[in-house]
């Protein structure tokens, strides 16, 4: 690409904007702030995780919006690379577009990362809006280190891998005090628990974070022994965040 070919596609290129979603069904004014309603009201291209949900989110943000003139990209684990790079066209002549996923923050645990990334390739301009993230919020209300943290995701479904897994950041909570966030599949919540308290050591301490920002918000830092002797809450099927340290 020429220097002149290339200034020209700096100049006409849009803009690909992050766009929070809530956490759950609760009301975007609590979490979101004004200034991205009027991002959303002026995008008529969307990079979504699911169509439907995208629209109810959308519609909530502001019920004028008429979604028939919306165009929806959906992205997901079946989505191809060469569709995924399809999807930076509108953005590529001129288009801003958003990508939103189906909680939370765009790009965070979350397929949008891909987007995100192709587009720096390109050079396209990637704005971050700021919303609500489990991930975050679980920390900064746990009592543990802000400082040092790290999110490992999912940890592994086979018990012997699973327990070895809980034992390594368990290891390195105590030696380099560092704060060890991950997430499980939600209806496996309670045997996530379970699991935790009966390969962690007594000393220990388990934040779980779950339904943040939602009327059923329970966040709660014990140590195992102390889980072990206390009422333990119900986490099935709730979107739920736990914390070692």
């Amino acid at each position: 690409m020429s220097l002149r070919s290339l200034l020209f596609f700096k100049k006409m290129a849009g803009v690909i904007y992050l766009i929070p979603n809530t956490l759950g069904d609760c009301d975007v004014n609590h979490v979101l702030p004004s200034y991205n309603r009027e991002v959303i009201l002026r995008l008529k291209h969307y990079i979504v995780e699911d169509v439907r949900t995208a629209r109810r989110f959308l519609k909530k943000v502001d019920a004028s919006i008429n979604i028939d003139e919306l165009t929806f990209y959906t992205l997901n684990n079946h989505t191809s690379p060469e569709e995924i790079s399809s999807y930076l066209l509108p953005a590529m002549s001129g288009c801003d577009m958003g990508i939103i996923s189906e909680a939370g923050c765009p790009a965070i645990a979350d397929p949008g990362a891909d987007i995100a990334r192709l587009a720096q390739e390109k050079d396209i301009r990637v704005v971050p809006l700021v919303g609500p993230s489990s991930i975050l919020l679980a920390l900064m209300a746990s009592g543990f280190n802000g400082q040092s943290f790290a999110f490992v995701g999912y940890l592994p479904i086979k018990p012997n891998e699973r327990d070895q897994r809980i034992r390594q950041l368990e290891k390195r909570a105590h030696v380099e005090r560092q704060s060890q966030i991950f997430i499980e599949t939600p209806y496996r919540n309670d045997k996530m628990f379970e699991n935790l308290l009966s390969v962690c050591q007594s000393g220990t301490k388990i934040c779980v974070a779950c339904d943040i920002t939602l009327e059923t918000e329970y966040i709660k830092t014990k140590s195992v022994a102390q889980w072990k002797s206390a009422k333990r809450p119900v986490l099935d099927k709730r979107p739920c965040i736990f914390i070692l340290y």
